[in-house]
């Protein structure tokens, strides 16, 4: 049994879609479970709409209609018959969303979980019908009867045991279901509320699912290669990465590369699955492999770059020493408002993190640390991370650049800088 995983780019039109009947032409009769996202930018309309509902910034209608309408121009291309059962189910999921939409917003996490789902509900339900139409019969499942988490909203925590147990209750392979349709991205609390497992969670969903059931290799189709050692968008002469470890893709993927969730290599690695990264424009090709005693090739430097970053310096209101008592005390705050540290930095009398600038965190981080500390900040940066670097490349790069802060280990460097504009 193999696992698949589709991302947005794979399915952002009616091409995308069709083009996974052709995927599933070199797997003849394999027994699948194929993981899918929203489609092309569709998580993004749906942040809209939650802020646009929660802030009061924009018409919640007129977000909904162009997410409508988007979906029904890519359905009336796939459908030869418009009365199919799918253009129902999709307006019903449409109608769940207006009658959230009716409702006073609760916490904005909260919010955020149950109206962002449907991306991955609506995508998948298109999916599954038009594969059915193709001749590739198929299971639809709602991973949401599946995963159950915490009531953590944007990070949900999968309870593995339960997961295990109640995925097994839903996908049973046998001579007539062997390929499953489902949902990356997102879970269901125990009072059956909707939750997401961070942004771009459906490669760990997909990981999850690898696990639970054995699966003999894990695919994340990608319209990339495979892992290249830079992002396309800042280097056009990337390489691309014929095999990795398993420590070096969970180093690049928690430093931010994108091609992989940083959450997808810990399942895959404690059963040795191979994970594949493949382009679904060249299905055939190779791609690159990850896996177990596996060493990175080519040894080249890795580049991975974070944009709209802040650097936080903190400090004690009365010049004494930033000890343990107080690390632990910051970390606490910014666990409770999950603000992720990208990076750290201890002097005698301050502490700098940097970190993803997301306005209503950070403000809110930087309101509660204030009451005990001295906050100084920078937003607008860049961090850039290299792994197996050379001191030549860190000295192109940071050519020209005003640098905030620098670490460099044995394998690894990351620097912190003004970005080009605000120079």
């Amino acid at each position: 049994m193999k696992v698949f995983k589709f991302g947005g780019a794979s399915v952002k039109d009616a091409n995308g879609v069709k083009n996974i009947c052709e995927v599933l032409k070199l797997f003849p009769n394999e027994q699948l479970i194929i993981v899918v996202s929203a489609m092309g930018k569709t998580t993004n309309a749906l942040e809209r709409l939650v802020n646009a509902f929660c802030n009061k910034t924009e018409d919640v209608n007129s977000i909904l209609d162009e997410i409508r309408i988007y979906h029904d121009e890519i359905m009336n291309q796939l459908f030869v018959d418009h009365a199919n059962e799918i253009y129902k189910k999709v307006n019903n999921f449409f109608v769940e969303i207006d009658w959230l939409l009716e409702e006073e917003p609760r916490s904005y996490d909260f919010v955020y979980d149950q109206l962002v789902s449907f991306g991955e509900l609506i995508s998948s339900s298109i999916v599954s019908a038009y594969l059915n139409q193709e001749s590739n019969a198929n299971t639809w499942v709602d991973i949401r009867d599946c995963f159950l988490t915490d009531n953590n909203y944007r990070e949900g925590k999968i309870d593995w045991e339960k997961s295990s147990i109640k995925s097994k209750d839903k996908i049973i392979f046998g001579k007539k279901n062997f390929l499953y349709i489902t949902q990356g991205f997102i879970g269901s609390t125990t009072e059956n509320f909707t939750t997401t497992l961070g942004r771009e969670g459906s490669d760990y969903s997909a990981a999850i699912l690898a696990h639970i059931f054995d699966a003999e290799s894990l695919t994340i189709w990608k319209d990339v290669p495979g892992v290249l050692n830079a992002d396309p968008k800042y280097f056009k002469e990337g390489q691309k990465l014929e095999q990795l470890s398993y420590l070096d893709a969970i180093e690049l993927a928690y430093y931010g590369a994108s091609v992989i969730h940083p959450k997808t290599i810990k399942p895959l690695e404690n059963k040795g699955i191979p994970l594949y990264v493949k382009s679904f424009l060249n299905p055939q090709a190779k791609g690159t492999v990850i896996g177990k005693d596996l060493e990175t090739k080519p040894l080249v430097p890795s580049f991975i770059f974070k944009n709209n970053q802040v650097l936080l310096s903190i400090s004690s209101k009365d010049f004494s020493f930033i000890a343990e008592e107080n690390l632990s005390a910051i970390f606490g705050v910014c666990a409770t408002n999950n603000v992720k540290i990208n990076l750290m930095q201890n002097s005698a009398i301050s502490f700098s993190i940097c970190a993803d600038y997301e306005e209503i965190k950070i403000k809110k981080l930087i309101e509660l640390l204030s009451v005990e500390y001295k906050i100084r900040y920078n937003t607008n940066l860049q961090l850039y991370t290299i792994r197996h670097y050379y001191p030549s490349t860190i000295d192109t790069l940071i050519q020209g650049r005003e640098i905030l802060l620098e670490q460099r280990s044995r394998l690894t460097a990351q620097i912190v800088m003004k970005s080009l504009e605000s120079q």
